[in-house]
């Protein structure tokens, strides 16, 4: 099913933030929490510092309804500039590629593509981009590769 949920970046202490908040909504993670150490090596990636390894590269907490808070650590090490205001994303998990290709497409229009929408590691359809009006977007579909 179709969903849309915020995506907060932190500069090394998502563990923390998502503790607390933890605490506040009194749920439980959603998944394991998966950590840069675990990216599996490629050539297109290099493995992640010693230092970044045991840093947060995602976490799913349920707060209200339906909604999901996600979050990433997003170390200068790995490039990451995290300021308030560039550290939230509207992530959208449409149900088809169509409707992700469809949706890339028409909010990135104007905008600046950061990642484009490709498949993934760990099994997604997935780009990110800001918005023309400077609003940061994430499209994630699990729909497999047909």
């Amino acid at each position: 099913m179709a969903r849309v949920s915020t995506y907060l970046n932190f500069p090394r202490n998502t563990e923390e933030a998502f503790a607390f908040y933890k605490s506040v909504f009194k749920t439980e993670y959603l998944g394991h929490i998966a950590r840069f150490g675990d990216i599996p090596a490629s050539p297109d990636c290099p493995p992640a510092a010693e230092a970044d390894k045991n840093l947060i590269m995602h976490i799913a907490l349920p707060t209200l309804g339906e909604h999901l808070l996600m979050g990433t650590d997003a170390p200068e090490s790995m490039g990451f500039t995290c300021t308030a205001g560039n550290n939230v994303h509207i992530n959208l998990e449409p149900d088809t590629r169509e409707e992700a290709d469809r949706l890339f497409t028409a909010l990135s229009s104007g905008g600046k593509v950061e990642m484009p929408i490709q498949d993934m590691f760990w099994g997604a359809y997935f780009g990110s981009f800001s918005d023309k009006f400077g609003i940061q977007w994430m499209i994630n579909c699990m729909q497999p590769k047909q």
